[in-house]
């Protein structure tokens, strides 16, 4: 495989985020699941920070009814800000601040929630021909090297790059899964086959597709010809495996790092916790604090 970079290295980033999100009803009957605090920034913004930090500085926003919300919390408040600039607060300040800093923000409709392709195919005039990269809403990964490997991987091949993560047999149900060949080092991986939720007898791998992709512009053509797959969707994992079979290249990079899957509500608790120990101001207290509440709901 060459080394050199050849082709034009994405630099917009698309987020579905037009779920209805009814495992945290009734809390996201009003309020974007992707808004939810991870204590004190929501889940979308660890998002978007994730693909600045990779460069990436124009994101789309996929959403639907209700959601406009999510478009406002990476714009200014000159209200807010002044309040705390006439306080002094200078921390809070650039906070709050921070998000409107991160990119340029777009977002477009998505009428009906028909499938994770369905959405991505929302994005094809914001994108035009050039590759671009795909961030699931409601996940973020704590190694923002991860996305510039990808996006390096993919100006190399020029075809698609996933990100993938070993799960346990009993999950596969859960994820696309991933037949591989070995392709280099540092966890790349050839795909070989993309199958979306099998069962666990067959499953090919237990390496699951996770929240990152980075795409060619042709899977758009691609997603068109795609009827509905599981659960009667439209799904992103069978538009891939059509470009797999027509010739176009796919890769891995197994992911060794955390994940916080914030979709459903243990995964979101237990980003909130995790997080909240990593933090310098709330880490001690908040630590010595679940280990008393802990050891006592043991006894």
């Amino acid at each position: 495989m060459p080394q050199d970079v050849t082709g034009p290295r994405a630099v917009k980033a698309v987020i579905p985020a037009a779920g209805l999100a009814t495992r945290f009803l009734p809390a996201t009957k009003a309020v974007p699941k992707e808004l939810l605090p991870v204590v004190d920034r929501p889940v979308l913004q660890y998002i978007v920070e994730e693909a600045a930090a990779a460069g990436i500085n124009d994101v789309l926003l996929i959403t639907g009814r209700g959601k406009t919300s999510m478009v406002d919390h990476f714009d200014r408040r000159p209200d807010l800000e002044q309040r705390l600039a006439d306080k002094g607060d200078t921390e809070r300040l650039a906070a709050v601040k921070r998000p409107s800093e991160l990119a340029e923000i777009y977002t477009c409709r998505q009428g009906e929630p028909l499938g994770l392709g369905h959405a991505v195919s929302y994005a094809e005039s914001h994108v035009g021909d050039e590759p671009f990269v795909v961030m699931l809403g409601d996940e973020f990964m704590d190694d923002e090297a991860l996305l510039v490997k990808m996006l390096d991987l993919q100006a190399r091949t020029g075809g698609i790059v996933i990100a993938l993560l070993e799960v346990p047999q009993d999950q596969v149900s859960r994820y696309g899964i991933c037949s591989v060949e070995e392709a280099e080092g540092d966890n790349v991986v050839r795909i070989t086959g993309l199958v979306e939720k099998p069962k666990p007898a067959d499953a090919p791998s237990n390496l699951a597709i996770i929240g990152r992709y980075v795409l060619p512009s042709t899977i758009f053509a691609a997603i068109k010809k795609t009827g509905p797959g599981s659960g009667g969707e439209i799904q992103l994992t069978d538009a891939m495996a059509r470009l797999l079979e027509e010739g176009t290249p796919v890769h891995g990079i197994v992911y060794r790092g955390v994940r916080y899957d914030t979709g459903m509500p243990l995964g979101y608790l237990q980003a909130v916790v995790q997080l909240a120990c990593q933090r310098d101001d709330l880490g001690p207290a908040f630590k010595s604090w679940l280990t008393e509440f802990v050891d006592k709901e043991i006894v």
